[in-house]
């Protein structure tokens, strides 16, 4: 697979670098590659931060931004990033409030975030940590540990950076963005693997006309394969699993987000929230506000993630605050 790249040793660094001068007004980047708001928050309002691996772009630096994210920490191409970094990343964010760290639930994250969560309590910092855990695929409602995360975040990230950007404290703030990741499902499906940027080498086979069901956003493989089929009947497939496992009746209020992986067109995925918004409809669900583009990405993975989230009328409000990012923006 051919990139357009100068040398996997410089990769994520020249990312940032371009990223953040593309958008001077809302974005900086430090020494230590955090990219943080080019405006610092208010003193008296809780921080947040969130670290993730590259890889994943727009992904959680395009997030950063007024309303949103205080500070990104990304590692290298799908790895965490390292403690000192972290530790660097919730300084900058405190603001005298406290500080929200919000995590992605893969091995190499919540292990980097349990090692600075002891780092934080040996130096007596107020932080808290939340982890995103919304990908059905992997584990039942039960079992919330085991589910991986996936688009899901943008929600959390959204609704606590609305709450601590309205100055709420840091209790109520995590408090918030938990609740937002206990009401959440996705599910994901590619039809052809991504290659890691470092090394041009696909990431797992698929045939010709196969489709990967339940994949995660690592370009790892899914649950299971099975026979490409068109786009209503696998819309149809994932729904079916999502209603099932979020409970959802005609009294709640829900969130679509379609999510592209990093190679389907907005015409597929325009095509996959017709059928969405045709099955929720036909159950009485109300769309509170529907969302189609690329927000987490697996390089150039072709599929589609959806997720829907359950919005009561706190967490809708905060939904529909302002915010500006680079790639997420309300008004």
């Amino acid at each position: 697979m051919k990139k357009f790249i100068n040398s996997p040793k410089t990769i994520v660094h020249e990312f940032l670098e371009g990223y953040t001068l593309a958008y001077p007004k809302l974005v900086r980047l430090t020494t230590g590659d955090l990219v943080v708001r080019a405006a610092q928050k208010p003193e008296g309002k809780v921080g947040l931060v969130a670290l993730a691996g590259s890889g994943h772009e727009p992904g959680i630096c395009g997030f950063v931004g007024a309303g949103l994210l205080d500070v990104a920490v990304h590692g290298e191409i799908f790895a965490a990033p390292g403690l000192p970094r972290c530790l660097d990343a919730l300084k900058l964010a405190e603001r005298g409030a406290g500080v929200v760290l919000l995590v992605l639930n893969h091995t190499g994250d919540v292990l980097t975030a349990n090692l600075v969560m002891e780092q934080v309590r040996k130096a007596r910092l107020n932080v808290r940590m939340v982890l995103v855990h919304d990908d059905i695929a992997t584990a039942p409602r039960s079992k919330p540990e085991e589910r991986r995360g996936l688009v899901g975040c943008l929600p959390v990230y959204k609704v606590a950076g609305a709450a601590a950007e309205q100055g709420l404290k840091l209790d109520d703030v995590q408090c918030l963005a938990e609740r937002m990741a206990k009401n959440l499902g996705t599910l994901a499906v590619a039809s052809r693997t991504a290659t890691h940027p470092s090394t041009g080498k696909a990431m797992f086979a698929l045939g010709e006309n196969e489709i990967e069901f339940g994949v995660g956003i690592h370009g790892g493989p899914g649950i299971r394969k099975m026979p490409n089929l068109p786009a209503d009947a696998v819309t149809e497939m994932m729904m079916d699993k999502l209603l099932d496992t979020l409970h959802l009746t005609d009294k709640d209020d829900v969130l679509t987000i379609i999510n592209g992986a990093g190679a389907t067109s907005l015409l597929e995925l325009c095509i996959i929230y017709r059928k969405v918004h045709e099955l929720l409809t036909d159950k009485g669900i109300r769309i509170a506000d529907s969302q189609i583009g690329e927000y987490i990405t697996t390089q150039e993975q072709a599929g589609f993630s959806i997720c829907l989230a359950r919005l009561d009328q706190e967490l809708l409000k905060l939904w529909n605050a302002p915010c500006e990012a680079p790639y997420f923006t309300v008004r």
